[in-house]
């Protein structure tokens, strides 16, 4: 086997907990900072949805030495580019710029970390609740086919399993949200022994490590942590579940997911492969994969399709979707897109597994290595999930190294009508 392109690191605790991460990079003058939490919606309460998301937008609301938007400002001035984001197991706050950024970056990250509630008060909260109930009418409540991601958990994950309810939270859990309830959920999550500093790219590691004991070491750990709730792995499905929701649609799509192994196993890899033959990533290059091939160009059922991995712990989700070509019935599409996936395992060929080892090797190398902010977000991914951020140079030869058998006992136990929950949204006029 080839070699593989690796990502080399240090791996450290500061003595308050933070774990430290330094990728020294210097073939371009930018700095990426990336700071995982482990803290997601799957830490949330049943009756306080939302509230990690919400907090990812507070953490941009000032803190005891930085004014309200001067986040932004400070970093945009400097030619930098900033951002956030919350998923059911993390949430991330990450900066990249110029080289000499970098001591603003992780300045501003430890003074939010140390001092973010002595901002926080109830005008920040209603602002940003305001902002966050409108992007939930945006992104999902008003979007044609916004709602499918927390439909489909929702019915594959039951009522009180950490991964039931979307990261975006409810609207009733959002309005009833205190301060309080946010100070209590910032004082449960948001310490320095629960999260990982990741700095990627061109910078000099003594100074970075001068800089980060500067700003962060004198932030205390919290020695009463909350600790993450336990992520069962639910009764098997009693599939096929088939719901059929009448919307605000152009044209008919159907969703389909199910419950597939959990993040690092090599069944999880076997399942990565699957999807790739199905379909790789969803654009041009799934043109010539099977569900692309049959479904769209050759016999002009869909208009797109489209089949994907998410990996969590102890349990994930492999999926897909598909819209119906006008004039085409809703049972053929699903009849020939469940016929594909579902037999896949009993006529995987040689050809296809090599293809899609290779094409995912492409993927990850675009996606993952080519910058300093995905590297940064990758090790922090790894040390966060995994507990080790040499994950990152494990993946290619993992994926690289799986069987077609191994591929085709994966997609059999996965991929089974009974393991199948589908959503099929229809537009409004047509249910009638």
């Amino acid at each position: 086997m080839p070699d593989t392109p690796t990502i080399a690191f240090t791996d450290e605790h500061l003595d308050n907990g933070l774990r430290l991460i330094l990728a020294e990079d210097h073939l371009a003058p930018v700095v990426a900072v990336n700071l995982w939490y482990d803290v997601g919606s799957k830490h949330e309460e049943p009756d306080k949805t939302g509230l990690a998301h919400l907090f990812e937008h507070m953490m941009f609301q000032g803190s005891r030495n930085v004014a309200k938007g001067e986040h932004f400002k400070f970093i945009e001035a400097a030619g930098g580019a900033l951002n956030a984001s919350t998923w059911l197991h993390r949430t991330n706050y990450f900066e990249s710029g110029p080289s000499a950024c970098l001591e603003l970056f992780l300045w501003l990250e430890a003074d939010r970390m140390g001092g973010l509630l002595d901002a926080l008060g109830q005008e920040t909260l209603d602002n940003q609740r305001d902002v966050v109930k409108n992007e939930k009418r945006q992104r999902y409540d008003d979007a044609p086919y916004g709602n499918w991601w927390p439909a489909l958990i929702e019915r594959l994950f039951p009522h009180g399993h950490p991964y039931h309810h979307p990261t975006i939270g409810s609207m009733q859990d959002l309005d009833a949200a205190t301060v309080d309830d946010c100070h209590a959920f910032f004082e449960h999550h948001y310490a320095p022994n629960n999260a990982v500093l990741t700095l990627a790219g061109d910078f000099d590691p003594e100074q970075a490590r001068a800089w980060v004991r500067e700003y962060f070491g004198g932030i205390p750990a919290n020695m009463s942590l909350r600790p993450a709730p336990a992520v069962p792995n639910p009764a098997p499905l009693q599939g096929p579940v088939r719901d059929v929701l009448p919307d605000r649609v152009p044209l008919t799509r159907m969703f389909a997911g199910y419950r597939s192994p959990p993040a690092g196993t090599r069944e999880a890899d076997a399942i990565e492969v699957a999807a790739a033959i199905l379909s790789l990533g969803g654009g041009a290059s799934s043109k010539g994969t099977r569900l692309y091939r049959e479904l769209v160009r050759e016999k002009r059922l869909a208009q797109d399709v489209e089949f994907w991995t998410m990996e969590f712990e102890t349990v994930s989700v492999a999926g897909g979707s598909a819209t119906l070509r006008p004039g085409v019935a809703v049972e053929d599409l699903e009849a020939e897109f469940f016929g594909i996936v579902e037999g896949l395992a009993e006529s995987i060929t040689e050809d296809e597994i090599d293809r899609a080892r290779a094409g995912l090797e492409h993927t990850i190398i675009r996606s993952r290595l080519l910058r300093a902010s995905s590297r940064a977000d990758w090790l922090s991914e790894c040390a966060t999930m995994f507990g080790d951020p040499g994950r990152v140079n494990d993946r290619i030869p993992d994926l690289l190294s799986v069987g077609t058998a191994e591929v085709a006992e994966a997609a059999r136990n996965v991929f089974r009508p009974e393991n199948r929950v589908e959503i099929v949204f229809v537009p409004e006029e047509a249910a009638k």
